[in-house]
């Protein structure tokens, strides 16, 4: 990983930590897999740091353009999946 994850300074050290968790979690669903319910777990997380929408999206664009990973997608993918289910291999 050769980039900084979107975070803000206004947070507190739990926030960013949840924030960072849950791009982790991105990543690992392009490069290894997780689990529908890790995935969903870190996205509540983030969602209760960052519950706008406009910057959700703001936050995502910022780490698309620093990893090439699209949360978005994997989100998606997550909220499609049948319980139980892995998410990997999403399409860039």
């Amino acid at each position: 990983m050769d980039y900084n994850y979107p975070i803000r300074h206004d947070w507190s050290t739990a926030e960013m930590i949840t924030v960072v968790a849950f791009y982790e979690a991105v990543e690992k669903a392009y490069e290894s897999g997780i689990s529908k319910e890790q995935l969903m777990e870190a996205y509540r997380g983030f969602k209760k740091v960052v519950p706008a929408m406009a910057e959700e999206k703001t936050l995502d664009k910022e780490f698309e353009e620093a990893s090439g990973y699209v949360s978005y997608r994997v989100v998606k993918a997550a909220k499609e999946a049948a319980d139980g289910e892995m998410i990997r291999g999403v399409q860039r």
